[in-house]
């Protein structure tokens, strides 16, 4: 990248896991995972990257085969749906040959209904001519219960499926189970406010599919997973260990607790994240099947201040811009000033920090001031102010900041202008000796920053 070039001269990647900077044991672990179908734990400080590292998962599984999983209704045990998984053309194929059935048997019902009605006419009309009120007495009679019939309609009585999950021939499915409740994980059963009468809802039509369903043959994410409750987790290998876990009401008090289907599929891959924290919420069961079935990542938090690394960086500035869509690309040196900044958020000589979620939310602070500006480029003027935008509350309040105009402060880094950016010959530490450090500081304090005078 040279110095009259952008970030819009660089070629990116396609496939995700491409993408990913920083975390290269975590990148084998991906492609052996989706490999060989194995379930994934990884730990790690909140943007490293554990949710890119996921869909990575997914993009990487061979495709699924199209096909439908649907409840069917089930005569000899109402509340027990049937599940069946099938192609959508065999799915619907059977569905038209049970309708035209249904159709012909209420042909034939009604023709019989109808003789009967013609004969208690003529018998109406016998009685009327002998009897007047007796006679048109049963005739209104007949005429509410024909009334009734129709109301009811055959249609009610047609539907005898309900697709539950629908699967084309493509890539395999991402489901971000995040903070999801057990109905929303786990499937539940929808109340039925008309019980009874002739108008409540058959149950399978009730039945409606959790994420671990509409995971099978992909990826199932869940973040933070130690907030799940001891009894979820529970369920949830369960539902590992058997590929398939019935749907049942989980309200109380609902009319869905009474109806459970019988099992549906959900071979799906865990992919599992969370801080070092969640490790003593997540129960012994749940990580010891990980263990065995699976692997257990640690995502670093910082990388080696290498050539390699400072390319990827400037990958990542592009990523960043095509991304958003709404802020313009970046010269050379402001992709400079981003990589001095992850120079500085690392905390430790020659390392760049990894937690690029931050990194990011700079790289769009400095485009939306040039985009604010007028510019159609994002200079390392903008990226020095937006230091001061992007400052945490935290640092804010150690600076003083949080009284002061951000009008008043004055930007102090601009990043030197090289003629090659991150050429290889050029002495890996120009940088730190060219340039100064912005006032507000990351990861407060610095060794090197000034002190502090608060007003």
């Amino acid at each position: 990248m040279k110095e009259d070039a952008s970030t819009a001269d660089l070629e990116l990647p396609a496939l995700l896991i491409d993408q990913i900077i920083g975390q290269e044991r975590a990148v084998d672990v991906v492609r052996l995972a989706a490999r060989q179908r194995r379930f994934v734990l990884f730990i790690g400080e909140p943007g490293t990257g554990k949710s890119l590292l996921g869909r990575a998962i997914a993009e990487l599984l061979p495709p699924t085969a199209a096909h439908c999983v649907a409840s069917v209704a089930n005569p000899e045990n109402p509340i027990c749906p049937r599940i069946v998984c099938r192609p959508r053309a065999e799915l619907e194929a059977g569905q038209r040959r049970l309708v035209q059935k249904k159709r012909q048997e209420h042909f034939s019902h009604n023709y019989l209904l109808g003789l009967t009605a013609l004969g208690i006419i003529l018998v109406c009309g016998w009685l009327t001519a002998r009897d007047k009120a007796y006679g048109l007495g049963l005739a209104g009679g007949l005429a509410l219960i024909w009334l009734w019939r129709l109301k009811k309609g055959p249609a009610a009585r047609h539907r005898t499926l309900k697709i539950l999950v629908e699967r084309g021939d493509l890539h395999a499915p991402f489901i971000d189970a995040t903070a999801c409740s057990e109905g929303a994980l786990f499937g539940d059963v929808r109340h039925d406010p008309y019980q009874s009468g002739g108008v409540e809802s058959p149950p399978h039509e009730l039945v409606e599919p959790g994420a671990v369903h509409r995971a099978h043959g992909g990826v199932l994410y869940i973040d933070e997973i130690g907030s799940l409750s001891a009894d979820a987790q529970k369920l949830l290998l369960t539902a590992i260990q058997d590929k398939a876990l019935p749907i049942t009401g989980r309200q109380s008090g609902s009319s869905g607790t009474l109806i459970q289907s019988e099992p549906v599929p959900c071979d799906f891959v865990l992919v599992a994240a969370g801080n070092v924290e969640d490790l003593a919420q997540i129960t012994p069961a749940l990580r010891s099947r990980i263990l065995g079935y699976g692997f257990e990542v640690l995502t670093a938090s910082t990388m080696s201040d290498t050539l390699q690394h400072r390319h990827d960086l400037e990958r990542f500035v592009a990523q960043e811009v095509k991304k958003d869509g709404r802020i313009p690309h970046f010269t050379a040196e402001a992709v400079e000033a981003i990589i001095h900044e992850a120079r500085l958020r690392a905390g430790g000589k020659d390392r760049l920090t990894t937690r690029l979620r931050e990194l990011g939310g700079l790289v769009r602070t400095a485009g939306d001031l040039a985009a604010q500006q007028g510019e159609t480029i994002v200079k390392a003027a903008h990226v020095n102010t937006a230091l001061h935008y992007a400052a945490s509350i935290e640092e804010q309040r150690a600076i003083g900041q949080a009284s002061d105009s951000l009008n008043e402060l004055k930007p102090k880094f601009l990043a030197p202008r090289s003629r090659i950016f991150s050429d290889p010959a050029r002495p890996t530490d120009l940088l730190h000796q060219s340039v100064d450090p912005p006032d507000m500081g990351r990861r407060w304090p610095r060794q090197d920053a000034p002190p502090l005078h608060h007003g």
